[in-house]
Formats: C-alpha cells, sequence, structure tokens
C-alpha cells in the first residue's frame, strides 16, 4: 500500500494493488472512502454517526436539590430496570456505533440468526436486526429478533460486485439497513442516479473493530471472510449422513429398538442421540446406572453396526456439593460470578446450578479434559457430544438469560462478550474430543450457540422450531443465510421439535431436510414417538426414498465439505451467488431455491414447502443452459421458470448440463454426466474419520472431464495445490450415466 496523494480537505489516498482499489481518509469531519476502479463501492462515517461512549466515573452523591434532575439522569446510564432485573454497569455507558454505506448495492444478505427472508429487509419503518443470543422457543418467523447464534456480517450484491461488512463485536448489537437511491459521479456519466444501501452499526459495549471485504465475486468474499474467521471443519463422514433424535430415549433397550427398527424397515442412518434424561439427575458427565447401566456396551453394539452416539453436554452444573465435578469447579474458580464477586447461580435442567465460565483459557482446559476416556466413565472414542442451550439458557434470567453485569475472568462484565459465550464452549468441547484421540481424529460436535469463526469447529442448528409448514418454509433462508457467512454445515430439526406434524409435512421436511448440509430428524418428549416407520407404509416409504438419495449423494456433500473446507465455498448457496448477474436470481423466487454448487453449481433443488402441492415453480437461471430433471432425466432450456407437476414423491432436483456428479451405491462409485458440450466434476476421498489428509496428504481428488466423447478419470493438474494426495480408497467407478446423448456411445476406456 502507498500514499497517493494528500489534498486541501486534509485528506490522504492510499493505493494498493495494481491501482484499482483506494482509501481516501478524511479527517475533519472523519471520513472514510473505499474505490474500486475509481469508483466509490462503501464509505464509512459518511452520515456522521460514529460514536463511541468513553469509560467514566460514577455519578457522585448528590449535594443539593438543584443537582437532583441531573443525578437521576447521569444514574439512569449506569443503572438500568427490566421488568424485575436491575442491571448495574460497572463502567457505565459504553456503546458504540457507525455507519457504513455500500454504493450500487440494493441486495443485502447475511446477519444470521434470524427467522426472516433471504434479503435483509428494511428497517427505516420497523425495529433494527438485532444480534443478541438467545433461547428462543417456537421462535417468530419474519422478525427482526435475534435467536441462537449470532454472526455480524453480511454481503451486498450487484451485477457488477461483491462486498462483504464485518462488525466484530460480541455484545448486543443492533443493525439498522435502509435501501435508498443516490446521484453520484460515475466513470460513464457526470451524473446518474445509483441504488444505495445504508447500514448503521450500534453495540452495547465493546470496540469497533469493522471489515470491509471487496471482492469482487461472491466467491472472493467468501474467501477474504475464511481468511479473517477460519474455513469450515472438514466433519467426519458420518456426521453428513442421517442423525435420529429424541428428546429422549428411554433407556438401553429402547436405543437399541430404535436402532434395530432402521435396519428392519431398510432406512440408513449414522447416528443416535441422546439428551438430558441419559445423565444421573442431570449431571452433565455421567449416566442414570437404573436406564443405561452398560453405556460401553450399547456404544459397541452401536459401532459394530458402523454407528455412533451423541450425548447431550450443556454449560450449566447442577449445584451439588457432593457431586465431584462441580465441587472441584467451585473450589478452583471456575464459575460467572455476580457483580458482587459470589457465584453466579442461575436455574437451568437440573434446577439450581453455576454456570462454567469458559472465556477463561484455564477453565477450557479443565472442560476438554473431562472428555478423556478415564475421567469420563462410560464413555468411548464413538462418542459425540451435543452443546445445547449454550446462550447460555438461565431459566427465569433476563430474556432467559444471564444478566449483563455477571463477571467473567479478568473481571469482564458478561454484556461485553454474550454472544461469544456458547462459541466458547463449543471450542472447549472440540478441543476435549481432539485430545480424546491424541489429535488423531476428527471431532463431531453440534451446538446450538455461536457466532463468527464458529464453522471452524462444526455443526450447528436452528433450534427448537415447530412443526408447522411456516416453519419448513422459513428454514431455507434460515439456512441460506448461514452457510453464506462461512457456517456451512447447519440444519433444521426434520418434522420440528415441537407439535405432531401431519404425515404430509413430515414427508416433505424429510425431502428437504436431506438436501440441507446436517440432517437430522427431532421431537421433544411431549409429542408422539417420531420414528420414521410409525406413519403407515406409504410415508415409510417416501421417507425411506429420501433418506436413502442421501446416502447415494454422500460422495458428492463429502466433495462439497472438501472444497468448503480449503476454498470456503459453502455447500449450499444461493442462486445469485452462481448466477451473479442474473437479477431475477436476487429477487424473492430464489429464497425457494438453492444450489449445491461444485464445478459450476451441479444441482439445484427447490423442496415442496407448501400442502397439497401439485405444482411448484422452478426457476431455471442461465440461458443456454441445460437442466436434467434427476427423476425423469427430462431436459429443460434455462433462463426461464418452470412450472412443475409434484406428487408427494417428487423432489424437484435438476443437474445443470456440463456437469459430473458421483454417487455411491456400495461399496462403489457411479458417475451421472450431463452433457452440454463437455463437461466435468470432482471427486474427494479419505479415510472418513482421521486428520491423516492434513497431516500425511492421505486423501485423493479426482477430475472427471468429458470432452469430445471421452470421459477421462484424472488427478488433479499439476497447478492444483491438492496433487500431493496419497490415498488408495479402493473403490471402483462401477458405472456412468450420461444425460443429454443423442445415441449410444461405442466403448468406455478407462485412462
Amino acid at each position: 500500500m502507498r500514499v497517493e496523494k494528500k489534498d486541501k480537505k486534509n485528506a490522504v489516498t492510499l493505493t494498493w494493488g495494481t491501482g484499482q482499489y483506494q482509501i481516501r481518509i478524511q479527517a475533519h469531519p472523519l471520513l472514510l472512502q473505499v474505490f474500486c476502479d475509481g469508483e466509490v463501492t462503501a464509505s464509512l462515517n459518511e452520515q456522521g454517526r460514529l460514536f463511541f461512549e468513553t469509560v467514566k466515573d460514577p455519578p457522585k452523591q448528590r449535594i443539593s436539590e438543584a443537582d437532583k434532575d441531573e443525578q437521576e439522569d447521569s444514574e439512569g446510564l449506569w443503572r438500568e430496570t427490566f421488568k424485575k432485573f436491575v442491571d448495574i454497569k460497572a463502567n457505565g455507558p459504553t456503546s458504540v456505533g457507525l455507519d457504513f454505506g455500500l454504493h450500487g448495492f440494493s441486495h443485502v444478505y447475511g446477519l444470521p440468526e434470524h427467522a426472516d427472508t433471504l434479503r435483509l429487509k428494511d428497517t427505516s419503518d420497523g425495529e433494527p436486526y438485532r444480534l443478541y443470543n438467545l433461547d428462543v422457543f417456537g421462535y417468530s418467523i419474519h422478525s427482526p429478533l435475534g435467536l441462537y447464534g449470532s454472526v455480524p456480517f453480511l454481503l451486498a450484491h450487484s451485477p457488477d460486485r461483491t462486498v462483504g461488512a464485518f462488525w466484530l463485536n460480541a455484545s448486543e448489537t443492533l443493525l439498522d439497513v435502509q435501501y435508498d437511491c443516490k446521484k453520484v459521479k460515475t466513470k460513464q456519466c457526470s451524473s446518474e442516479v445509483l441504488p444505495h444501501t445504508n447500514l448503521r452499526w450500534m453495540s452495547e459495549s465493546g470496540v469497533i473493530d469493522s471489515f470491509i471485504l471487496l471482492g469482487p465475486s461472491p466467491s472472493h468474499t467468501f474467501l477474504q471472510y475464511a481468511e479473517l474467521t477460519g474455513y469450515q471443519a472438514l466433519p467426519p463422514l458420518f456426521s453428513l449422513g442421517y442423525h435420529q433424535c429424541r428428546w429422549s430415549y428411554d433407556d438401553e433397550a429402547d436405543v437399541k429398538a430404535v436402532d434395530a427398527g432402521f435396519d428392519r424397515h431398510a432406512i440408513p442412518y449414522d447416528v443416535i442421540w441422546l439428551d438430558i434424561e441419559h445423565t444421573r439427575q442431570n449431571r452433565y458427565f455421567t449416566w442414570d446406572s437404573q436406564l443405561f447401566p452398560d453405556p460401553v456396551g450399547l456404544q459397541r453394539h452401536l459401532q459394530e453396526r458402523e454407528r455412533k452416539l451423541v450425548v447431550i453436554s450443556d454449560p450449566h452444573i447442577k449445584v451439588d456439593p457432593s457431586w465431584e465435578l462441580y465441587s472441584e469447579a467451585q473450589d478452583r474458580g471456575y464459575f460467572v460470578r455476580d457483580r458482587e464477586g459470589k457465584l453466579y447461580n442461575g436455574r437451568c435442567w437440573p434446577g439450581e446450578s453455576c454456570y462454567l465460565d469458559f472465556t477463561s483459557p484455564e477453565v477450557r482446559a479443565w472442560y476438554s479434559s473431562l472428555f478423556a476416556l478415564d475421567k469420563y466413565k462410560g464413555s468411548t472414542d464413538s462418542l459425540h457430544v451435543w452443546n445445547d442451550m449454550n446462550e447460555p439458557s438461565v431459566f427465569g434470567g433476563p430474556e432467559q438469560t444471564m444478566p449483563k453485569d455477571a463477571v467473567h475472568h479478568g473481571g469482564v462484565e458478561h454484556r461485553e462478550l454474550h454472544n461469544l459465550y456458547g462459541f466458547y464452549q463449543h471450542l472447549a468441547t472440540v478441543e476435549g474430543l481432539i485430545s480424546r484421540s491424541g489429535g488423531l481424529e476428527r471431532p463431531f460436535v453440534l451446538s446450538r450457540s455461536f457466532f463468527a469463526g464458529s464453522q471452524r469447529l462444526g455443526a450447528v442448528w436452528t433450534g427448537d422450531n415447530l412443526a408447522t409448514w411456516e416453519y419448513l418454509k422459513i428454514s431455507i433462508p434460515m439456512l441460506l443465510s448461514l452457510s453464506i457467512v462461512g457456517v456451512a454445515f447447519c440444519g433444521a430439526d426434520v418434522g420440528g421439535f415441537f407439535q405432531d406434524p401431519k404425515p404430509e409435512l413430515l414427508i416433505r421436511w424429510y425431502q428437504a431436510g436431506s438436501l440441507q448440509p446436517f440432517f437430522r430428524g427431532h421431537s421433544a418428549k411431549m409429542m408422539k414417538r417420531r420414528e420414521p416407520w410409525l406413519f403407515g407404509d406409504t410415508v415409510t416409504a417416501a421417507i425411506r426414498n429420501a433418506v436413502q438419495q442421501r446416502y447415494c449423494l454422500l460422495p458428492y456433500w463429502y466433495t462439497l465439505f472438501h472444497q468448503a473446507h480449503t476454498s470456503a465455498k459453502p455447500p449450499i448457496r444461493p442462486l445469485w451467488v452462481e448466477f451473479s448477474k442474473e437479477q431475477d436470481t436476487f429477487t424473492s423466487i430464489s429464497i425457494m431455491q438453492f444450489c449445491y454448487c461444485h464445478s459450476g453449481s451441479a444441482l439445484l433443488a427447490c423442496p415442496v414447502t407448501d400442502p397439497g402441492a401439485t405444482k411448484v415453480k422452478v426457476l431455471l437461471p442461465g440461458s443456454g443452459e441445460n437442466w436434467y430433471d434427476v427423476q425423469t432425466k427430462r431436459i429443460y432450456s434455462g433462463g426461464r421458470t418452470l412450472s412443475l407437476a409434484v406428487t408427494l414423491d417428487t423432489v424437484p432436483l435438476f443437474q445443470r448440463g456440463g456437469t459430473v456428479i458421483p454417487r455411491r451405491t456400495k461399496p462403489d462409485i457411479f458417475l451421472t454426466a450431463s452433457l452440454q458440450g463437455c463437461a466435468e466434476g470432482y471427486l474427494y476421498l479419505d479415510d472418513g474419520h482421521s486428520f491423516n489428509y492434513r497431516d500425511k496428504k492421505h486423501f485423493a481428488l479426482r477430475r472427471f472431464s468429458l470432452q469430445k466423447g471421452h470421459l477421462n478419470c484424472l488427478f488433479c493438474p499439476p497447478s492444483c495445490t491438492d496433487n500431493t494426495g496419497q490415498f488408495d480408497s479402493g473403490c471402483l467407478v462401477q458405472s456412468v450415466t450420461f444425460l443429454g446423448v443423442k445415441k449410444k456411445p461405442s466403448a468406455f476406456l478407462n485412462t
């Protein structure tokens, strides 16, 4: 970066790259402008809303009646009342804020977690978007209120450019979005009216630490954000299969019966889950000896069938001086404290509870050590973990969470880092499972609460949804919003956590869930049992088909996650990511569609999300593109909206012309090549569970190329960083299906 010039307005211009990027910084009044190819792309403090409150001394004791009003106003800044709760601010008011201007943009996406449309709404006449992690059971739909996790990152997109805005602050944050038009000077003409988006970030505390990512493409923006916050962890292969969960399975016999039921009904699955009732009176890291007398035997029973067990571990610890874990944490000072320095006591599933202070590295290291096999009695190396209630949830607390004036390691108030609390527990759990294996095995840990960077750790889900069509429909933009801000391993509980779904809704949810990164069926214990075979042969067959199709596509899914892990491209993406100049994909119809994108967006899915649907409208982008219906093999041209007839068995899924997709029927691979001139696709393989792909280069990345009637399976070209892979999977390409061939190929040459 070099200084270009200073001007009369006391401004300095910095240039970098080949000169296409510039920053102009004006001191009075402060204004920062980012230029791309000579035009303003982003500006900071254009509206003069830079604001930060400095640490102040507490208000003085009143000395006269004349000072009464002034003192009461001052005290209000240090002490707030919310319902029955009083929040004492040790440092007084410490809020920060700043406005961003995004020039030439009228479509902004991201900023999870909200149950809302994919494109962020204009908040001029309503409430701002809120980022504040909360346990929100049965959350409202189409609301700007925050849910279980927060990622203060968004992307603005136009036909010409994608940029990102990242506001790195973990305290309660609000964002106002205003879409507008503005008269500007451009290279093409002296004055032009262009779209303009104003953002106003406001955080209760912390510092201003913000980033503008300049793209220029969606893929560049994803990569730049990953360089800041981390890449998606490569999950173990089993975790991409189907997960069966319930709050809660009764005992060992119940678990084994459910496990056998999947085999009996020929429905594949990989993981069964246990909720809080598996513990001894909600003491985590324990087992109820009456219900689970032989947990190791249960895990070995599942392991023999190549299946795993996941158990829950929440951040609250039952207050019980006779329990060694509680006593040790108390003696070492590992719990969060209240503003008076006493142990903070809240209520959650065990009743009276204390909350581990995961912000302390020492506490995280201790918590990680609890997962060691010699400490966590009854656990094995096939046991994985679910972090729930880690917003943190506090029954009866302010907004059902921890008071903002609780105190963490180093004397830091909870308000400063609230949105990071669950991230830190997730981090400690992941490190614990890695240490348990001696650093050899990839862990699987699901977390309900998350923050920027949680993608480095594992999976998240959208929390306690309801079994309604509206929740099924809104889950798609929710997952797309997570995906484009880096949290790629995400899903929504199939069937809805609460309420009993009708058979049609259950089928449609399984169909949609099988096309999401994290695929789990889950329900509350108050609901009827929901194993897939309990609703009659027709429903069982439809669910079986959806789950089997998921397993058929596992090689493709695994390849997509390798790409997310290495180049930050999310496995599911809105249509505008791949067809960035087609404005039809920017609008609401694209919310209900998403691409599995690899080698040029190979699959496009449009799950059915309306009751009694006989037709769905599918936007097939790309004028001149060919799209092949995966079920019927019929070809459709792109650049149009298709009205597709559907039945209860229909899962609208299309393969793009010019792509090759790997699928599996044990033990071998088969390929589907859809023709549009040439075709290309990739397959990533490793052992599916260890870090050997990283540490020993034990992986294989193959490129399938169809040119001039010849389909070749090749190593990646020398320019590819992954050509060092040394892994022999032992699997073979058993067959190839060609879509769009006018005559049968004469021969197949293995080169």
